[in-house]
């Protein structure tokens, strides 16, 4: 990637009544931007800027676009980051679930609509990481719209029954019923440490020694700009940041088989990226995926191997660099 310098600029987008979005706007510095704008849509857990915005070498996908001539606009739904928090206080056991599926999608319809107006721009590219690429791929079959080119990253999609931390019988399952989840063992909205977003990276890395996989001052910058997400973090000891269950919940009834949306109706563009060691989509997943988009104004799948779910912060050499590569040329 070049060296062009990058501006940041935080914006707010309003998407339901009393719902106020956090949005970053990541540009070129010095040169208008001469491709189609992208929004970037995070996961279950951790927002946006410590998804695609860190600052340290190879730990911003958003600067990368931006270098190639993208506007890039980091979104996080709301219950997350710096968008409006709904009922994250008191007893996760007693809260509603929050942000589910159906309300993320009326927030990327209005940071889609935000965008558009803003760049003057109709066609419109986003990417969505894990539960965002469930989100993503929701929104655009809920939308005929064959001006978006979409990214669905390491994403569940419902497509048989069977998860090895997710659905049925699972951690989160009933234990009287295991077919059906557990939302009070789940909770409206979780907490998580620094430590807690190690064990499945670690995990899915195949090295001993994870530093070949993975920066360690950028996983420094992982967990502190998470951390950083949520300001009552630090009122908590050990510190740990909120994050809305909705997505959670969500991903136990795909992982059980159910599909929330039908690629069949998509007539996007669509890139599927799935990596060889990701945890948390599975291969039957991008092979529904790519059986059911026959609608889809184009398709393109890359499985990358060895990589990890978190393949767009790994090192350049362990997937980042062809993904990267990829994900500019299905854009351009």
């Amino acid at each position: 990637m070049s060296s062009e310098a990058i501006a940041r600029r935080d914006l707010e987008i309003e998407s339901a009544p009393g719902i106020r979005l956090a949005v970053r706007h990541v540009a070129a510095a010095d040169t208008p931007s001469t491709k189609i704008p992208v929004i970037l849509l995070h996961g279950a857990r951790v927002p946006g800027i410590p998804s695609f915005d860190l600052d340290c070498p190879d730990g911003s996908l958003a600067a990368d676009l931006a270098r190639a001539g993208h506007d890039v606009f980091i979104m996080d739904a709301r219950g997350y980051g710096g968008s409006t928090r709904i009922g994250q206080e008191g007893d996760p056991a007693e809260a509603q679930i929050l942000s589910p599926s159906n309300e993320v999608v009326e927030d990327i319809e209005a940071v889609a609509q935000a965008v558009r107006r803003h760049t003057g721009r109709q066609v419109l590219g986003l990417l969505g990481w894990a539960t965002g690429g469930h989100w993503v791929g929701m929104f655009a079959a809920r939308h005929a719209d064959p001006d978006l080119k979409i990214i669905l990253y390491n994403s569940l999609y419902g497509a048989e029954r069977g998860h090895p931390v997710l659905g049925p019988g699972g951690p989160l399952a009933d234990a009287e019923e295991p077919d059906r989840l557990d939302a009070r063992k789940l909770g409206g909205f979780g907490y998580s440490t620094a430590e807690s977003l190690l064990p499945s990276w670690d995990a899915s890395i195949p090295a001993e020694n994870k530093e070949e996989w993975r920066d360690p001052v950028l996983l420094r910058a992982y967990q502190d700009a998470a951390l950083a997400s949520d300001p009552s973090s630090y009122t908590r000891n050990p510190p740990a940041f909120r994050a809305p269950n909705g997505a959670m919940a969500d991903s136990f009834t795909l992982a059980g088989g159910h599909r929330l949306w039908d690629a069949g109706d998509i007539t996007a563009h669509v890139l599927l990226i799935r990596s060889e060691n990701d945890f948390w989509s599975r291969p039957g997943d991008l092979t529904a995926l790519a059986d059911e988009l026959t609608k889809a104004a184009s398709l393109r799948v890359l499985e990358l191997p060895q990589a990890t779910h978190y393949v767009h912060l790994d090192r350049p050499e362990k997937g980042r660099r062809e993904m990267c590569e990829e994900v500019l040329a299905f854009l351009a």
